[in-house]
Formats: structure tokens, sequence, C-alpha cells
């Protein structure tokens, strides 16, 4: 259940108005009182010979006998309250509870105050009343309204419990703005899935991921397809921007148009400023250095994610704020940049993390360039294939992401960001039906190579899986996905590795044995520790750090690598 204390207003005859009309989009259906202060208040909506007119003096009357020096100019009190989309059509009587219980929580008419404000309820949709109060009471005083909107969610999740409705969570007022009803009423009518401040909101989002600048963004947003209009001051200098779909027109036909600020907190231009801060002017490496392919763009961006794994396991909040925050524009450049079998699920991803990339601690953005240079590399690496290499690498960078996005959703829970640690949690689910799709074609070929392998070399890696791991060894063997396991150890050994400390090695980063597959979970392991391909049989992989990466514990990265935790596996 969603409560929102709009902004006062000084017309009450002026709210009814919109209450008790069609609405904006002619979404209002039988509009009718179901509360207020007085069993016998008038009711436009199912009688005949009641006026608005009527009920808005009715309301008003306590402001009205006051001396005009003495009414306050926003007295006119609004509180919306939504019911969540899966939660079953309440009655009006059920509602009528509903109001009187916020009323009371908010402290405009608390049950037993003979004196208090005069409110009513109204419903014009199976999902949500709006209740509209005179901020004047009986008496003559002002009611206390200070912190109404908290007031009015700690009643929410009250009612939630007793109605037996989907339980919210809390939120730190860092979300972004929902979508108006009319907003969702015009998207279900013209066909999309989604609001335009939603799609447009997504649409900035992967314009702004890995960015270096005001000119690389803009160039973005307009190769996107939106309408951009940017503001400038007198100076010439650049303030903001403002976009609009093509397609989302008002009345008279012209686009409407979202400031970046109100599709998201963090898509202001100041804000989109502090990411790129430091990296405007590139560095001459940069310039010269060719765009990385797709392939390799997946191949350094694991690494990267493993980084940011490591910075977050270091309990700086401040850099771990700015490691998650960047995780959102990963997901984003992968999103932009996946094949059609992935993309779908990857983009459902990015948009859930969208809510958990922020929160009130500061981040540090000083701390995040790795993260975003990953993002950048993504976008000029363009669009991958989805096999081969660049598929295998996909599933690579996906199997990391997933590690990354449960360990953001713990640090917000042991914050206590309630909304934010569900966001998470939500994401991740995404992404491991992306992996699953990405991971399939890749494995596939592993396995049948596995299969292929001779019997002895097979029963020696069997031996080499329970010297190294030998509580989970049997587990593992006993896997389909076994034989894709063997297939990287014996490439593993082409390549001059001793398996079986670099079983051991793999087998140690984080916890096993909650994975659907832990052999799959230590194949994508092994390739990043071994500096192997991504996929079987195309080639050498970006070298340089085997050493490394073999025999330090601090720097390895096997899509799952980290200091040892009880966090769960991805459930493949």
């Amino acid at each position: 259940m969603i409560p929102r204390v709009h902004k006062r207003g000084s017309r009450t005859i002026g709210l009814l108005h919109y209450l008790y009309g069609p609405g904006t989009h002619e979404e209002h259906t039988d509009p009718h009182l179901v509360a207020a202060w007085d069993s016998l208040a008038p009711d436009p909506g199912r009688d005949a010979e009641a006026t608005l007119k009527e009920l808005q003096q009715l309301l008003d009357q306590p402001v009205d006998a006051l001396p005009s020096g003495r009414r306050p100019d926003q007295h006119v009190w609004h509180l919306s309250v939504r019911a969540a989309p899966e939660d079953p059509v309440l009655t009006d009587a059920q509602w009528a509870d509903i109001a009187r219980r916020m009323v009371a929580a908010t402290g405009i008419a608390a049950d037993d105050d003979p004196a208090a404000c005069r409110w009513a309820a109204v419903r014009h949709a199976d999902d949500h009343i709006h209740i509209i109060a005179t901020t004047v009471r009986e008496d003559g005083r002002k009611p206390r309204l200070h912190n109404d909107a908290a007031r009015s969610q700690a009643e929410a999740r009250l009612i939630e419990a007793d109605y037996g409705l989907r339980r919210l969570n809390t939120g730190d007022k860092t979300a972004a703005q929902r979508p108006t009803s009319a907003e969702r009423h015009k998207a279900e009518r013209t066909g999309r899935t989604r609001t335009a401040r939603e799609e447009l909101r997504e649409t900035v989002r992967r314009a702004v991921a890995g960015a270096a600048n005001d000119a690389e963004f803009f160039d973005r947003l307009s190769a996107s397809g939106l309408l951009v209009v940017r503001r400038v001051a007198p100076s010439g200098d650049l303030l903001g921007y403002k976009v609009a779909l093509p397609s989302d027109r008002n009345k008279d036909g012209e686009p409407i148009f979202y400031a970046g600020a109100k599709l998201a907190p963090d898509l202001s231009l100041p804000r989109i400023r502090q990411r790129y801060k430091g990296q405007e002017t590139p560095d001459e490496a940069a310039v010269s250095s060719p765009r990385p392919g797709p392939s390799q763009a997946r191949r350094s961006a694991t690494g990267a994610v493993w980084t940011a794994l490591l910075v977050i396991d270091q309990d700086d909040d401040g850099a771990a704020a700015a490691q998650i925050a960047d995780v959102g524009e990963v997901l984003d450049a992968l999103a932009k940049t996946s094949a059609a079998h992935t993309r779908r699920e990857l983009s459902d991803a990015a948009f859930a993390f969208e809510r958990a990339s922020r929160s009130h601690i500061r981040a540090d953005r000083q701390q995040d360039r790795v993260l975003r240079q990953a993002a950048r590399d993504l976008v000029r690496g363009g669009p991958a294939l989805g096999r081969g290499e660049d598929g295998a690498g996909t599933a690579m960078v996906i199997d990391m992401l997933f590690f990354l996005v449960i360990t953001a959703a713990a640090w917000h829970a042991k914050k206590g960001h309630a909304q934010q640690a569900a966001a998470a949690q939500q994401a991740a689910e995404h992404l491991r039906a992306a992996y699953r799709n990405a991971a399939v074609a890749p494995l596939g070929i592993l396995r049948e190579r596995g299969r292929r392998l001779a019997l002895p070399l097979q029963r020696r890696y069997g031996s080499a899986m329970r010297e190294a791991v030998p509580d989970l060894a049997q587990r593992v063997l006993d896997e389909a996905g076994w034989p894709a396991l063997a297939a990287t150890l014996a490439e593993a050994e082409a390549a001059g590795h001793d398996v079986v400390p670099l079983l051991a090695e793999a087998a140690s980063h984080r916890e096993l044995d909650t994975a659907e597959s832990m052999s799959d979970v230590l194949v994508w392991r092994l390739r990043r520790l071994a500096d192997l391909p991504a996929a079987a049989g195309t080639g050498s992989a970006p070298g340089g750090a085997r050493a490394s990466t073999i025999h330090s514990r601090q720097t390895s990265v096997p899509g799952q690598g980290g200091p040892q935790q009880d966090r769960p596996a991805p459930g493949r």
C-alpha cells in the first residue's frame, strides 16, 4: 500500500473538481465518497441533489470562520493511498476504514477528537482513494501535521499486515518519482508496457553509462532518438536538460518533457557530472588505444566487477556506495550491447537494480573509476553476437555480476535499506535467468568436449577433484556439468597449470554448495584463474597477469572469487 502526501493547495473546490471529474485522461470511473468527517456529508458522486460547491463549503467552514488575517494560504491537505497491483480489490467499507486510519495517523483527525479537521475520502478507481482535508480544526487551531508523510507510511505497513496485503518496504526518499495514475493509464491506452517516464529514465541511464563528459552524454541522448532540450544560462553555461519521447504528446500535440531530476534523483545534470568528474579529459593512452571488441570488453568487465567486490568487502561505506551505484551503469551497458537471447532479462535486471543504486550514504566518486571504465568499454565495444567468445564472455560477466548484486543486497540489508535490498534481490533473479540463456551454448560445447576425453584423463581429473575438494568432490562428479569442468581442466593443464592447486584455489573463493551446479561455477572460476578464453577453442585470452592471479588469493578472480563468505552461489 502506497500513501503519498501531495503538495498543499489553496482551492478546495479545484481539488474536488479533479477528484469527481473524469481525470486527465478519462481514467476516473464512478467517483464517490467512501468516508468523511461526518456520516451525513453530501456525496456529489452518488447523490443527484448534492453539489461540489456544497461539499466544498462544508469542508472550508472552519477556515472561513477565522478572521481573514489568520486564514492559512495553503489550507488544502491531500493524501492518496494506492494498493499494490497484485492486491485484491478492496470494498468501499474497507477503503473507508483505511481512510479513517490514515487521517488519525497523520494528525488530521484522531478518532476521539471532536474538534479535528474536516476531511473526505473519494474513490474513483478500484485501486486507490484520495483524502482531502482542510487544515483548520473545528476549534480554530492548526493540526499537528509534522512528519505526516512518514506517519502515513508507518500506518500503511500496519494496514498491509491487518488486511493481508502485499508488504512493501519503507522508503528513504531516494527512489525515483513514481509514474502518476494518469501516466499509467496513458501507457495502457497506447500499448506501452512502461510509462513514458520509465522509458525515458531507462534511456537516459543507458546514455550516462560510462560517459566521460557532457558532449558524449548528449550525443548518446540524441542518438537514442529522444527529443532533448538543454537549459542554458545567459552566460552560455549549460545548467540542465529535459527529454521527451517523440510519440508522447499532450492534448495540444506538444511533446511532454521531463527534466532529468524528475526522472531520478541522480539523473540531474549536476549529479551526472559528479560521475565523470576527473574523467572529462581522457589520458593519452585512452585516447590512442583502439576500441575494445565485445569479447575483450566483457573480459575486462569481469575483472572490474571482481575489483568492486573486493572494495565492498573492505567496509568503507562511501567506496561501497560508489561501487554499487556503478553496478547499475555496467548492467545498463551490458543490456544495451547484449545479444537478443539475453537482452530482455539483462534489461529487466538493470531496471530493477536502478532502485538499489541510490541511498543516503554518499558515494565516494574517487573510488568508482574501474567500473565506470568497464561500462564505457562495453558501450564502445559494441553489440555482442551472443556466440563464441563474446557469448561465453557474457555468461562469465553475468556470473560475476550475480555475486556482486547479491553482495549489494546484503550490504543494503545490513544498512537497513529495505527497498534497495529488495531491488537488488529482484535484479539477481533476472541475472540468474540471463545467465541460463547465455551459458547454455558455451557450456554445451564444453560438456561435449569433456565427454570425448579419454577415460584415463577423465579418471585423473576426477582424482584431482577428490584431492582438491574432498568434501564436495562426489557431488560435483555426479553433476551433469562435470564434463564441462573436466574439459576446462584439460585446457588449463595444456596451458601449463597444475590442476590440483588450481582447483583448490578456485573452490576456496566463496562457498559453493548452495549452487544448483557447482561444476558450472567452477568452470568460470577456473577459466578466469587460468586466463583461459571464455569459450573453448577460441584462442588465447588477454594475458599479462597469470602468475599473480594464480598465486595471490587477494587478486584472483574466478567469477565468484573473493574473501570466503557465507553468500549464496547463483542457483544455476
